[in-house]
């Protein structure tokens, strides 16, 4: 499935490219695309190694948290996966370390082309200048052991994470 633009309706997808633009002030369409386009690729590797730890870039974040605010897209996306991708927020005094790491999507990228997809490596990469506005620091955990949490909006299950940037 390397073309994962059919994994939503024209009109969704307008959306969606809509409101990372929305949320970017700045950003020309083609970019939302690629970053939707993106997103969706993070969200299909998500879905396909839902034991695996994957994090998305800053910029492929602003297209993941598109496809959420979407609710009823996102929700038929995920089931069309098979596998509903969760986001928990991070507690707001989350180590940074981690997310400031650049090597720390680079097993994301991994997978995705495990998965049979081809990233845009450019915006796995790490943010050159302001570019883009882009503050989320998201990642999707493997799973908590222990049914233990460490986030405290986290209610039952880990599945993924974000912190900073406002609008999580």
């Amino acid at each position: 499935m390397e073309d994962v633009r059919g994994l939503l309706t024209p009109d969704a997808a307008r959306g969606v490219v809509a409101t990372v633009m929305d949320n970017n002030p700045g950003m020309d369409e083609p970019t939302a695309r690629r970053v939707v386009d993106e997103a969706l690729r993070f969200v299909v590797t998500a879905a396909t190694f839902p034991t695996a730890t994957v994090r998305p870039s800053p910029l492929v974040d602003e297209g993941w948290h598109a496809l959420i605010l979407h609710t009823a897209v996102y929700a038929r996306l995920c089931a069309r996966l098979g596998q509903f991708v969760h986001h928990y927020p991070d507690a707001p005094d989350a180590d940074d370390a981690a997310h400031a790491d650049p090597d720390a999507h680079l097993g994301t990228v991994a997978l995705i082309e495990e998965a049979g997809l081809s990233a845009d490596k450019e915006l796995w990469a790490p943010p050159k200048g302001d570019l883009v506005p882009a503050g989320g620091k998201c990642r999707r955990r493997s799973s908590c052991s222990g049914g233990g949490c460490t986030t405290s909006s986290c209610s039952s299950s880990c599945g993924s994470s974000c912190g900073g940037g406002g609008g999580d």
